[in-house]
């Protein structure tokens, strides 16, 4: 069975000509060549601020580039129509695709309401700072130029828990929304600010049983419109797990199928909260192991100050691999993001080492260092931003090598603060499989590695080429790896 591989398939900044359900469809036989199994796609329904968006303010989740609404009929991504071809253009490649699943929140309101609200402490969400008063707020949402086709569901204040804008009073804070169920938020496996709930825009209240039942119809509709293959969920720290759970097992008994889920916990600080996240979630969905993205973070800032040995501690796939979905960056993560937090570019090779050629986890590929990109801007001050963002050609090789050669049996070799390496035995289903990694976040690099005494007298090579010399493996099935200082070498064997 040829090993799992997920691409994130956009970026923050993406700005090519090509609309990117297009280069989907385009690109699929290139991804799977390179051995990609899922691909990540973004938002796609109509957001708040329509073609310009990147999709995260969801206003519509039954326009997936449909209507025109919010100043365009397409999304930044393109029509419906193109999503459906690039969904399918990927099936025929055998490959499955994900659909980013928003869930926490809707924007861009039609209506203003005049609604009961008690403001709460920004960094203690449980305390109330007023008794109850009303503001207008753009809680109705009626799509008016869909005309109820699909769905004539129409969201208003009760379908909320929190706001953050009082159009009256032209005043930000987070309002909490005194409806039927009553006042507060819902319990949500985030404690931070003592309950993270409310995270943006109007707040989506599950205690409401009319939104449950119209996101599974939702989910339904998605499903028999696109043959979507699985879902990303984005947030799930601030949504009630219980309404996911429900969620996903509705779809999962309806169509009698186990769609792949992976949910985003962003979590930099501690395993305890994946933990207990995968706890409530009783290992429904995989988890992205964003403990793991910071460490290669820190370890790209360190450099050799950083103990490589250690690469793996308080991370999502040292304590519960089976769940882990591994990633050097996403789309959070890039420059100027909130949670900016991009691993330098001389670490980034060896980082997708760690995640593309190793038994644990599954790896995401980010949709940059395939591609690359450059993203220019001004701010209202005239100021320039220039971000640009290189492609690895590193990474497109360590992942055809994960799908053809990385299986077999593991030997870990993490016995030094700088130079850590690991070998895989190979298998009988995948012919020439096996290899050896090293990787140094300081000097020159070298290491005796175990193989197997399947591989005696047989000859190495570094599938990146940055080693000239080969390597010959010993009687015993031991041999010397060598790396260049502050890069990473694929041992692979020599076929010619």
């Amino acid at each position: 069975m040829q090993n799992q591989t997920i691409i994130q398939y956009f970026h923050w900044y993406y700005n090519e000509e090509q609309n990117l359900w297009t280069k989907v469809a385009n690109e699929a036989a290139h991804l799977k060549e390179i051995g990609v199994t899922s691909v990540w796609l973004p938002p796609a329904y109509k957001a708040s601020t329509g073609g310009y968006s990147v999709g995260y303010d969801t206003y519509d989740l039954f326009d997936l580039g449909e209507f025109d609404q919010k100043g365009s009929v397409s999304t930044r991504y393109g029509s419906k129509e193109e999503y459906i071809k690039a969904i399918k253009a990927l099936q025929d490649q055998g490959i499955a695709a994900l659909a980013d699943i928003v869930f926490n929140h809707k924007a861009g309101g039609d209506e203003l309401e005049k609604i009961p609200v008690r403001t709460v402490d920004p960094n203690d969400r449980n305390k109330f700072t007023s008794h109850v008063f009303e503001i207008e707020a753009w809680t109705k949402f009626t799509f008016p130029n869909r005309s109820g086709k699909y769905s004539k569901f129409i969201w208003d204040h009760q379908c909320f828990s929190g706001v953050d804008w009082a159009e009256d009073l032209k005043e930000t804070a987070i309002y909490s929304i005194q409806n039927f169920v009553g006042e507060g938020f819902e319990k949500v496996p985030s404690t931070e600010l003592g309950n993270y709930d409310y995270l943006m825009y109007n707040d989506i209240d599950y205690r409401n049983r009319e939104v449950v039942e119209e996101l599974k119809y939702w989910g339904e509709w998605l499903v028999e419109t696109t043959n979507i293959d699985g879902f990303r969920l984005d947030a799930v720290k601030h949504i009630n797990p219980d309404f996911i759970k429900e969620w996903l097992e509705h779809l999962a008994q309806k169509y009698n199928r186990k769609f792949f889920v992976v949910a985003e916990d962003w979590n930099v600080e501690n395993t305890e909260s994946q933990l207990e996240y995968i706890n409530l979630m009783e290992g429904k969905t995989q988890i992205f192991d964003s403990l793991l993205h910071h460490n290669f973070f820190l370890a790209s800032k360190d450099g050799n100050g950083f103990d490589m040995r250690t690469i793996f501690d308080n991370t999502l796939i040292g304590i519960s691999p089976e769940l882990a979905v591994t990633f050097v960056d996403n789309h959070d993560s890039q420059p100027l993001q909130a949670l900016e937090s991009y691993v330098d570019f001389w670490f980034r090779p060896l980082a997708y080492a760690i995640i593309l050629l190793r038994e644990q986890g599954i790896p995401c590929l980010f949709f940059p260092d395939i591609y690359g990109g450059i993203y220019d801007d001004k701010d209202k001050e005239g100021d320039e931003t220039h971000v640009e963002l290189v492609a690895l050609p590193e990474v497109e090789i360590m992942s055809k090598i994960r799908a053809s050669l990385s299986y077999g049996l593991q030997r870990d070799h993490f016995d030094h603060g700088n130079c850590v390496g690991w070998t895989r035995a190979g298998d009988e289903e995948h012919e020439n499989s096996g290899l050896a990694v090293l990787l140094s976040t300081g000097e020159e690099g070298f290491k005796e590695m175990e193989i197997g005494k399947n591989f005696v007298g047989k000859t190495f090579v570094d599938a990146l080429g940055h080693r000239e010399k080969e390597v010959v493996i010993d009687e015993n099935g031991w041999a010397e790896f060598h790396c260049n200082a502050g890069s990473v070498s694929v041992w692979v064997l020599k076929t010619q």
